[in-house]
């Protein structure tokens, strides 16, 4: 079968390989459709840990052809949707109910082989059904929004508070459609990109602003007057991390959601947090979301198409993780 494979950092090559057997607890899934995500991108430039050399693609949806041993729950056929992060449930964390941040942690995708490939084998506990008629495009997000969901719960919002998210992606783009279901009456989207400020407007956003051309900490500080109620950072770069503190009102919540590279530091004032009692929670992983989100997306409650960009072939996977973004880019599809 063909895998596209991250052989060392900067280098990633579709081969071909053996296709996995199923053991017994595990299922073949056919693999329909897969997310690119700036992790992968992170991975490729050797800012995020992964294992190498490793199969990418941990957003993905498919078809379970083959069942181990052990799984009465599975017959085959079923379209599915895999929660790549897999927990020891033994350690302390796993044992306060905090399996995201497990001692242990493995994930499909980033320490064992993923799916960017015409096959994957997963645990079957990953597995979440999906209707069989559901666009297998809209089963490939379910993963990046079960980490949205966790941060709109550790975000904490309640109905007629202002959320301001920096970042306009993919992940801002969905956290945009989840705060106005959360009951936010003014979410606005910080993002230089046009595009993308049209399309938060479509999908909900009250007030979009570009960070190059005026002062967006002044901009949501007079909309909200004040300051927001919640500020979710999802781009994971120093400047929207230092502005957005700077955007949320006193006593307000900021949640640290965006993936800098490791390794980066950012000056804080400590002095500026402590006064204003700003609440810092960092949002990291899925931990018991993914069953929410595959729920969400069979539901039909979130727009989802506006949100492709185009889809490719598992041939231009390496050449599109191994660029930055194109200007306009929201999310790519793989389409084995």
């Amino acid at each position: 079968m063909r895998a596209v494979r991250l052989e060392s950092i900067g280098s990633i090559i579709m081969r071909i390989v053996e296709k996995p057997v199923a053991r017994p607890g595990e299922l073949i899934v056919r693999v329909l459709a897969a997310g690119i995500c700036g992790s992968d991108r992170h991975m490729y430039k050797g800012e995020y840990p992964t294992a190498i050399p490793v199969t990418l693609g941990h957003e993905f949806c498919g078809i379970v052809e083959e069942v181990g041993d052990g799984i009465p729950s599975f017959a085959g056929g079923e379209l599915v949707t895999v929660d790549p992060n897999i927990a020891c449930g033994t350690c302390a964390a796993c044992r306060r109910g905090r399996p995201n941040l497990c001692a242990r942690l493995t994930a499909i995708g980033v320490t064992r082989d993923g799916g960017f490939a015409d096959y994957v084998a997963v645990p079957c506990g990953q597995a979440f059904t999906l209707p069989s008629d559901l666009d297998p495009v809209h089963g490939a997000f379910c993963e990046p929004l079960a980490c949205c969901i966790h941060a709109i719960d550790r975000a904490d919002i309640r109905p007629g508070d202002s959320v301001a998210i920096l970042g306009g992606g993919v992940i801002g783009l969905l956290m945009v459609q989840l705060a106005r279901l959360a009951g936010a009456s003014q979410v606005i989207l910080i993002t230089r990109q046009l595009s993308r400020r049209e399309a938060a407007l479509r999908l909900g956003a009250t007030h979009t602003f570009d960070p190059a051309s005026s002062d967006t900490v002044a901009s949501v500080r007079d909309v909200t007057q004040g300051g927001a109620d919640v500020v979710i950072e999802c781009a994971g770069v120093a400047d929207t991390l230092q502005t957005g503190l700077r955007m949320a009102r006193r006593g307000g919540t900021f949640v640290l959601f965006g993936v800098t590279p490791a390794g980066i530091e950012v000056p804080v004032l400590p002095f500026d947090l402590l006064v204003n009692e700003v609440d810092v929670r960092p949002a990291y992983l899925n931990p018991f979301t993914h069953s929410r989100a595959a729920a969400m997306v069979a539901s039909g409650a979130l727009e989802l198409d506006s949100l492709v960009t185009k889809a490719i072939g598992l041939e231009e996977v390496a050449g599109v993780v191994g660029s930055a973004p194109l200007p306009g880019e929201i999310k790519v599809i793989v389409r084995p």
